[in-house]
Formats: C-alpha cells, structure tokens, sequence
C-alpha cells in the first residue's frame, strides 16, 4: 500500500551544498523532517553537478519520511553560463545582458527536455528563446 502524502516541497539547492540553514531548514522543518538526514542525501546524489542551481522536489509523506527527485537546472541559470553573464538584463527592452547562439540554445534545450511542456527539440528552444528575451540576452545565428 502507498503511504499517505502530506505535502510536496520545491527547492532550488546549489548542488552538493545544502544544509540546515535556511531556506532548507524551515522548509523542512515544519513538517518534521530529519533535516541532517535529507541535507547528506541530496549532497550525496548532486555532488557531481558543483557549480549548478538544482531544484529538488520533495515529497513528504504523513509518517514522516520523505522521498525526492532531482529537476535539471533551470533555464536562467543555463542561458547566463552560455551567455557568460552574472545576471540578466535589469530593462531586458532596451538592454542587452549578453548572446547566446542557436547551438548553445540547443544544447540548453536538450537539457531541460525533461522538464519541458514541449513535443520536440525544436518547440523546446522557443521556450528557452523566451525565457532568453526576458532576460535581454539575444539569439544569434
């Protein structure tokens, strides 16, 4: 039989670096996790992707234990390594934070498939595309 779920929590972690300060604390803390226990299991399983943001999605069940699954980084934090920027545009209109290429726009593309509401390779990079304008970095050829 399934255990009951309580409740589903999203956080976005530097890979290999969480710990019991906040926002992983608190977060889990309210519904009465072991804190330590999920800290060393999520630095565990992300210790290869140093350097990257990763959202994890926790699942905690009524007898308090908890499940997790990793998400690819998102779409921000890849278009600003691509682009070598910090940070994207503050006036994405008028400013432009950096360039991206299509086969960078790919790359990212494929990526983040997994986590994408899209059919193909093609529909995925509009997507990115998007997020790219947004953040004034522009698209070459």
């Amino acid at each position: 039989m399934a255990k009951a779920i309580k409740t589903i929590i999203k956080l976005q972690i530097p890979a290999g670096k969480a710990n019991p300060a906040p926002p992983v604390g608190p977060a889990l803390g309210q519904h009465g996790l072991n804190i330590q226990d999920f800290c060393s299991k999520f630095n565990e399983a992300s210790k290869e992707r140093a350097g990257e943001i990763v959202p994890a999605e926790i699942t905690v069940y009524e007898d308090r234990t908890f499940s997790f699954v990793l998400k690819t980084s998102p779409a921000s934090d890849l278009l600003k390594k691509a682009a070598n920027v910090e940070k994207g545009a503050s006036n994405p209109l008028k400013d432009k934070a950096g360039t991206v290429t299509k086969t960078q726009l790919r790359e990212i593309a494929e990526k983040k498939m997994s986590d994408l509401n899209a059919n193909d390779v093609e529909q995925a990079m509009k997507i990115i595309a998007g997020s790219a304008r947004s953040m004034g970095i522009k698209v070459t050829e």
